[in-house]
């Protein structure tokens, strides 16, 4: 095997995937790309079992053929490199690989494309065409909210909801829920449930180029169609939990405040809060909200009052001041809307106005105050 490629075609190829590349596996062969090279386009190819992600650049002075080349070191090479031509060669017989440029020369060993393991033929049931900028907004909007709980498998994904005209995805860790419904957007005769790793789901962000993309779904599978990009995914086989009981219907106390200056306000003082709790307070008054957190321990406490639009009964409530503000980095308006009900139930967070055809509602558990 043989080509030439510019080394930020290369960069920006290894970085897109790199993110499959387990970092701990039992499977040696899973940290290394595959590279293939047939005609003028490089294929590279990485799989951690689960997840199988490829994407394809066009190469010059290429030779056919296939090896499994060492991820890491590549990777590390490649994006040490100024922006200049590369040549590989690879001898699959020996499982040699020499990388060259104008200045240097680097040896790699690599290992027999049979070891890789095979990329399973995907035939899906149903098909989906999206608007990526769609896509972007359903992933990047719920995906942080995502648990990392592995007791709690079916929270490691975000649950897609597909129906009629209408799309939803959910997320949540127990402690924020976050849920994007869309609607207006043709699907056909689509009614389905699944469960996407978050994981898969990332790299889906980092796959997207172009205008649309393709949604392939099996029983146990789903592919994207993203461009020069392709990725295959194992479903997540749990049942959801039933999200819907925990969204409020009866908050009735209504907040409307700037966005940023709340974000900043918790950052601030959320600086002097206890490092166990983290909590931050809201104090909830007529038209002004105040934000204070203290740290018992180390006499550290601080406050700061904001303008706002509040008309409800006095209240004081507390949540942890992380989830707040990964909730409000994720509101686009300029001013957001908290719905309040007693200091123990769930508040819902919402922009103050709606993207057309899109429905976005966070919902962010209080803590316990401290007394």
């Amino acid at each position: 095997m043989k080509f030439s490629a510019s080394s930020t075609e290369l960069q920006k190829v290894l970085g897109t995937i790199g993110g499959v590349i387990p970092s701990r596996s039992t499977l040696p062969i899973l940290e290394n790309f595959l590279f293939h090279a047939a005609g003028n386009r490089l294929t590279v190819t990485a799989t951690d079992l689960d997840i199988a992600m490829s994407v394809a650049i066009p190469i010059r002075d290429g030779n056919n053929g296939m090896i499994a080349v060492p991820a890491k070191r590549l990777t590390e090479t490649i994006r040490s490199l100024p922006n200049i031509d590369v040549t590989m060669v690879a001898d699959a017989a020996q499982n040699r690989v020499v990388m060259s440029t104008a200045n240097g020369e680097y040896r790699l060993t690599g290992e027999s494309s049979e070891n890789y393991p095979a990329i399973p033929v995907f035939k899906g049931e149903d098909r989906l065409e999206i608007n990526n900028d769609i896509l972007r907004r359903l992933i990047a909007k719920t995906v942080f909210a995502v648990s990392a709980d592995e007791l709690r498998p079916a929270m490691l994904g975000i649950f897609f909801q597909l129906k009629g005209n209408e799309l939803s995805a959910v997320a949540t860790d127990g402690h924020r829920l976050v849920r994007m419904r869309i609607t207006g957007i043709d699907i056909g005769s689509i009614q389905r449930e699944m469960i996407i790793p978050a994981k898969a789901l990332t790299l889906v962000l980092k796959g997207i180029t172009g205008t649309n993309s393709a949604v392939e779904i099996s029983q146990t599978h789903a592919k994207f169609s993203l461009g020069e990009s392709t990725l295959v995914t194992r479903l997540i086989e749990e049942k959801y939990p039933n999200y819907e009981t925990v969204i409020p219907l009866d908050n009735t106390k209504k907040l409307v405040v700037d966005k940023q200056q709340l974000l900043d306000s918790v950052r601030r003082t959320s600086l002097y809060a206890s490092s166990t709790t983290h909590q931050v307070r809201f104090g909830l008054k007529k038209n002004s909200v105040t934000v204070s957190a203290e740290d018992i321990d180390f006499g550290s406490e601080a406050r700061e009052t904001l303008e706002c639009e509040y008309s409800s009964d006095p209240m004081d409530i507390g949540f942890n001041s992380a989830y707040v503000a990964d909730v409000l980095n994720h509101i686009d308006t300029e001013e957001v809307v908290f719905l309040f009900s007693t200091p123990t139930r769930a508040s819902i967070v919402q922009p103050v106005t709606q993207r057309d055809g899109e429905d976005l509602l966070m919902l962010v558990m209080p803590v316990r105050l401290n007394t």
